[in-house]
């Protein structure tokens, strides 16, 4: 689960992680309040102002209607007005939001940390997450804060710093000297450099993250380190026991169809294509996607109704399938292990007949326990449902329709 960076950043405050402060708003007069009383806090002249959106790249993307960019600075409280006028409400476009973009319902408000001082203020990329190939947690550092990552791994991977970290050790404090030093730190700098990791670390760990992106970390003028930035991805998996966190959960930055497929208990993710498909088993979904464009078309979705499909699920799933106006087709693959075959089909004719004037022709293709059942309920049904045994028939079938 992605959350905004404001709550991102409340979260790492109460572990002692040091943060650029700021405060949310949601309008106009939120934003002026907001920049009143970070002056009274921080005595900042300036202020930057972040559009919240679960998307990155927010500093180069524009918005719509304004052509603003989602992260811009304000040289007076004066000017906090205007600019925030031109951020919230609008359609904010980034490189990780494709062309729709996405409305900027709230804003931050963030006191100036690139202050004049003894010492050019430096930037640093810092992150944290899970190396499943070696089964521990390891963090990444960079001397190139506020690049896409991606970008220098490519370009210049001599420049990616990586430390594994023992989960049944933890964090030991030499190693994160030894990231603090890798980084050219010395001195005051060094010393909190070596604070900020810790910290940042006890917060990953006790939220059950599943990555910690810190980008920028600022080395301040008068070497104070502070997260600029900050992208939290809480693993779904224990959201059951983050319950606080899990308050923190915005339905309005999700795909409304994965939201609508959750509450069925379904695992629905959207994509490009033109061919529906409903499957059980994350294994089969994957096969059925390489079946599909091997036979000419495109996945428009992965979803799985799990091993307990029924009338009911069957049903949801065919109506989120439906929204989505790129679907010409729909691939029912379903191997009966856990379920039986013919239950499927007789959910597949019960959702046809309560959904009624699908005009979109539907393969069903049923192997497993009790096929034979379930291909002869379909066939019987006098519904506009073909029916398949073999996926090579199947994948004959999608190429038919499409």
């Amino acid at each position: 689960m992605n959350i905004h960076e404001y709550q991102a950043k409340e979260i790492l405050a109460r572990y002692g992680v040091a943060i650029q402060r700021g405060k949310v708003a949601s309008t106009v007069d939120e934003a002026m309040a907001a920049a009143r009383a970070i002056q009274k806090e921080t005595s900042s002249e300036w202020f930057v102002i972040k559009a919240q959106i679960h998307a990155g790249g927010r500093g180069k993307g524009k918005v719509n209607e304004t052509g603003s960019h989602g992260v811009i600075l304000a040289k007076s409280i004066d000017q906090v007005g205007p600019k925030s006028d031109a951020i919230l409400g609008g359609t904010l476009v980034t490189h990780q939001t494709g062309p729709e973009g996405k409305k900027v319902n709230k804003i931050l408000i963030a006191e100036d940390v690139y202050y004049p001082g003894a010492s050019e203020p430096k930037e640093y990329y810092l992150s944290i997450l899970l190396d499943r190939g070696r089964g521990q947690n390891v963090i990444m550092a960079s001397t190139e804060g506020g690049m896409d990552i991606e970008t220098v791994a490519e370009n210049t991977p001599e420049k990616i710093i990586k430390e594994w970290i023992d989960p049944a050790v933890g964090l030991r404090r030499f190693q994160a000297q030894k990231v603090a030093f890798a980084l050219g730190l010395t001195g005051m700098a060094l010393k909190e450099m070596v604070k900020f990791i810790q910290a940042l670390y006890v917060a990953f760990e006790n939220t059950d993250s599943a990555m910690f992106e810190i980008n920028p970390v600022l080395k301040t003028s008068d070497d104070k380190i502070l997260a600029v930035d900050a992208k939290v991805d809480i693993d779904d998996n224990a959201l059951f026991r983050q319950k606080e966190i899990l308050q923190l959960r915005d339905l309005s930055e999700e795909d409304p169809l994965e939201v609508a497929a959750a509450t069925h208990g379904l695992n629905y993710v959207k994509l490009d294509g033109n061919v529906g498909c409903m499957v059980n088993g994350a294994g089969l979904a994957m096969a059925t996607m390489d079946m599909i464009k091997l036979s000419g078309g495109e996945p428009a979705n992965f979803l799985d109704v799990g091993g307990g499909a029924n009338a009911e699920t069957v049903e949801a799933g065919f109506r989120i399938i439906l929204k989505d106006p790129n679907v010409k087709a729909i691939l029912v693959n379903i191997f009966g292990g856990i379920v039986r075959c013919d239950r499927v089909a007789n959910g597949v004719v019960e959702a046809y007949k309560k959904i009624g004037a699908i005009e979109v022709p539907i393969i069903v293709r049923l192997q497993g326990t009790n096929a034979e059942e379930g291909v002869k309920i379909i066939e019987s049904s006098g519904l506009k449902v073909t029916s398949a045994i073999l996926l090579k028939d199947a994948a004959q079938r999608v190429k038919e329709v499409l």
